[in-house]
């Protein structure tokens, strides 16, 4: 059984900082990759970032670039969102998910990724 746990959620003024963590646990070792998503009342559920554990690499959506860092720590089994630069649009509920394959090219598309955890809130404002 596979649980992904998200934490780290909460409360904060734009241009503000975050940093959430999703912890998994169960049989994960052949997963390839991690994700985040996001999604806002009334919206699509949309990637936000990916963690490629084969080689490391990370993707990113175009709104979040420059200002979000996805990042994994293998002795934890934790994969980490650093959110700074916080805007309200970036409000929305986060989740995490993975699977047993991914397609790169679409990596954002959320029907493919098998596992999910119960979303943490974030809300950007002031």
């Amino acid at each position: 059984q596979v649980q992904l746990v998200e934490s780290g959620g909460g409360l904060v003024q734009p241009g503000g900082s975050l940093r959430l963590s999703c912890a998994a646990s169960g049989s994960t070792s052949n997963f390839y990759a991690y994700v985040w998503f996001r999604q806002a009342p009334g919206k699509e559920r949309v990637g936000v970032a990916a963690f490629s554990v084969s080689d490391g690499n990370a993707y990113y959506a175009d709104s979040v670039k420059g200002r979000f860092t996805i990042s994994r720590d293998n002795s934890k089994n934790t994969v980490y969102l650093q959110m700074n630069n916080l805007k309200p649009e970036d409000t929305a509920v986060y989740y995490c998910a993975t699977g047993w394959g991914w397609m790169k090219s679409s990596w954002y598309a959320p029907n493919q990724y098998e596992f999910w955890g119960q979303g943490t809130q974030v809300t950007v404002s002031s």
